[in-house]
């Protein structure tokens, strides 16, 4: 049995097509996307097409991610479309805009995917928190479970240096024999007692210095679950002009220009300015460009 994890596509078309052939050539049973897959990027609407297409076709199956979270928030009417709140979303009104406000998809996936569980357990009522509940993958295969960031939040994650106790705590219960993840855009491979826990990194912008497209091949063999984790040259030149080309590093706001910088340099950017200038810019002390312009300059 061989199953595909990625994850955190963030609309890095370039990549997912990469992924996606490496994926084909593998030749998985199953094949799950585990959220993200729009915004924070260029091409929004050809990844979530692609996914859509593959879902469709080949059976793959979609989680939604925070970066889904962020665009269906655009649809609620009491949305932000004007101040420094506003301004500090455009990215993701960017990206609402490109999918003419059609955000049904992305309410659709679920929260995480179980396979092997009880299918007549209660369900969580809350659709933000919806478990999708499939038969076992495998005989002797055990319960897997598979979530954009850990079973507590979809922004609460899994770090390659996590301590145990907290990461005990990620995996809800019962604890699963295999447990796959994104969100961080850093890969992970770790065992906790007897749980095989994987980070399946970033297809379209990782965070830990290498800049090539990540997934995860899991394969249940000899009674046990094994994980590797890939990484994928592509076109990343091709990727970045996307971002000016699209119109998305104008009118996505100031923040993309740092985007733009994550995928160059495979570094977080975003994190680092939020920490030092959200609640400035949120007091009106500092404009949106003004912000960016100074975290740039030092």
């Amino acid at each position: 049995m061989k199953l595909a994890v990625l994850s955190d596509i963030h609309a890095n078309y370039r990549a997912l097509e990469a992924v996606g052939a490496d994926i084909d050539d593998w030749g998985p049973d199953v094949v799950v996307v585990a959220g993200d897959i729009v915004n924070r990027g260029p091409r929004p609407v050809d990844c979530l097409s692609y996914a859509q297409t593959r879902a469709r076709e080949d059976g793959w199956l979609l989680v939604r991610g925070n970066h889904e979270d962020y665009v269906i928030r655009h649809a609620s009417p009491d949305a932000p479309r004007e101040g420094p709140l506003a301004d500090m979303f455009r990215a993701s009104f960017w990206t609402y805009s490109k999918l003419r406000g059609d955000v049904g998809p992305l309410e659709a996936m679920p929260y995480g995917i179980e396979f092997g569980a009880a299918l007549d357990a209660p369900v969580d009522e809350d659709p933000e928190r919806r478990m999708l509940r499939l038969p076992a993958l495998a005989p002797g295969a055990g319960l897997v479970r598979i979530a954009h960031a850990s079973m507590l939040h979809n922004r609460d994650c899994i770090f390659p240096d996590t301590p145990d106790d907290d990461l005990a705590e990620k995996l809800g219960t019962p604890a699963p024999t295999l447990f796959c993840v994104g969100h961080t855009h850093m890969q992970v491979l770790r065992r906790l007692n007897g749980t095989l826990v994987i980070n399946a990194g970033a297809v379209g912008m990782p965070f830990d210095g290498d800049p090539r497209a990540g997934y995860a091949r899991c394969e249940f063999r000899d009674g046990a679950w094994a994980g590797e984790l890939v990484r994928l040259d592509y076109d990343r030149a091709r990727a970045e002009c996307d971002f000016a080309d699209t119109g998305y590093l104008v009118e996505g706001g100031p923040l993309a220009r740092l985007q733009v910088i994550e995928l160059r340099e495979a570094r977080s950017q975003l994190f680092q300015w939020a920490s030092r200038y959200e609640k400035l810019v949120l007091e009106g002390v500092l404009s949106m460009d003004a912000s960016v312009d100074e975290f740039l300059s030092a």
